[in-house]
């Protein structure tokens, strides 16, 4: 049995910009964290703290956030959009 409330709901979906930025900060991200990970630490210059990870690790959970937001709060798309009342308007008259 379908709730009537959500028959002929249109949610934005993959477009909407919450999975989209998500998407985005997720993969840099990910590659932050390989970075860190595998790449050269230059632990002199950040004061021994491994920045590429916890800076990657932070951006994995923020897109993770985002991602989240968007699938428990999705944007609903209206059917139609209402067209104004009352006769059409000629600017060049």
């Amino acid at each position: 049995m379908s709730d009537t409330s959500t028959q002929g709901r249109h949610t934005a979906g993959i477009l909407d910009i919450r999975n989209i930025i998500g998407s985005l900060i997720g993969v840099y991200g990910v590659i932050l964290t390989l970075m860190g990970l595998f790449g050269d630490q230059e632990s002199d210059k950040t004061g021994d703290v491994n920045a590429n990870l916890w800076a990657g690790l932070v951006m994995i959970v923020v897109g993770l956030v985002f991602v989240t937001w968007a699938r428990l709060r999705p944007v609903v798309v209206p059917e139609h959009h209402d067209r104004p009342q009352g006769p059409p308007h000629d600017e060049a008259a």
